[in-house]
């Protein structure tokens, strides 16, 4: 099972958690990435999200079937666009396989490949400046 998508609304991590547990499986990993207040000694007040949607998506996809056939894992993928706030919850990654190394494994690869591979960039606010940023080389955010 693979359900990747976008989404403007906020991330309800009970709802995904429920569409990716499987009796089948001991492995269950949830992780949520949000935004945080200080990013490299800048006050972040807010972030937006941008994405070239389609092929993010497609992106987004093929990360997904990767680790399926890796690990035969059941993976969600949710990425917020729009603007955030201090706290939201940017990205939600869920992994479901039979053991538990593999779902954490599956899990860090995909937010290491999103962060390099998927078209979304974000506009970050402090108090007094906006910065661009987006797809890196090193993975870092």
């Amino acid at each position: 099972m693979i359900d990747v998508k976008l989404q403007y609304e906020p991330i309800d991590i009970g709802e995904f958690f429920n569409k990716i547990s499987n009796p089948h499986h001991g492995g269950n990993n949830l992780f949520a990435g949000t935004i945080r207040d200080i990013t490299e000694d800048v006050q972040t007040t807010a972030i937006e999200y941008y994405a070239y949607e389609e092929m993010a998506i497609q992106e987004l996809r093929s990360l997904a079937e990767e680790v399926e056939s890796r690990f035969k894992a059941d993976i969600i993928v949710v990425h917020r666009l729009g603007r955030l706030e201090v706290s939201d919850i940017a990205v939600l990654i869920g992994v479901s396989t039979p053991h538990r190394p593999e779902a954490y494994e599956g899990s860090r690869y995909i937010i290491e490949e999103l962060k390099k591979r998927v078209p979304i960039w974000k506009k970050e606010f402090d108090h007094d400046k906006v910065r661009w940023g987006g797809i890196r080389d090193d993975g870092n955010h």
